[in-house]
């Protein structure tokens, strides 16, 4: 039988968000562990009005959120698909849909940072379209990062 997979947008606040996001901050602590005093900052949501869950079957497996980074441009936030939902697509069904629903909202570009132990999640980002690019604030001089662009 077909998974049924289901893409919902809400917000930071959602439980479904938190419970991923959680789950996403403890992979990165353990493939990073040297890292948190640097980035733990960074990874702190505020309140956000853009994020997205992605369901198989019901059950939430994979999440991402945008926020604001200026005028024009969107950055890409907290992407997380759960290990075993892996390998069916949902990362980049996720970017096209914050890329989306970001465009409706005036945006033009799109901007995200992830780590460089990243490989796959690198790769991804660029068969979506994304460059990259110098480290923008507030991961410039952060050797282990790297930052990505793409006009949406």
């Amino acid at each position: 039988m077909e998974q049924q997979i289901k893409i919902t947008r809400t917000t930071s606040e959602d439980k479904d968000f938190i419970a991923l996001v959680r789950e996403l901050d403890k992979s990165l602590w353990e493939t990073y562990p040297e890292l948190q005093s640097n980035y733990w900052g960074n990874n702190i949501i505020e309140l956000n009005p853009n994020a997205i869950v992605v369901y198989i079957d019901n059950v939430a497996v994979a999440c991402s959120c945008f926020k604001k980074y200026d005028s024009n441009t969107i950055e890409i936030k907290r992407m997380f698909v759960s290990p075993d939902a892996r390998g069916k697509r949902l990362a980049q069904r996720m970017l096209q849909e914050l890329e989306a629903w970001a465009a409706t909202m005036g945006f033009s570009f799109s901007v995200l940072e992830t780590l460089y132990k990243q490989e796959a999640a690198i790769g991804m980002y660029q068969k979506a379209g994304y460059s990259i690019i110098e480290n923008y604030p507030p991961y410039e001089g952060l050797k282990n990062s790297i930052c990505m662009k793409k006009s949406i």
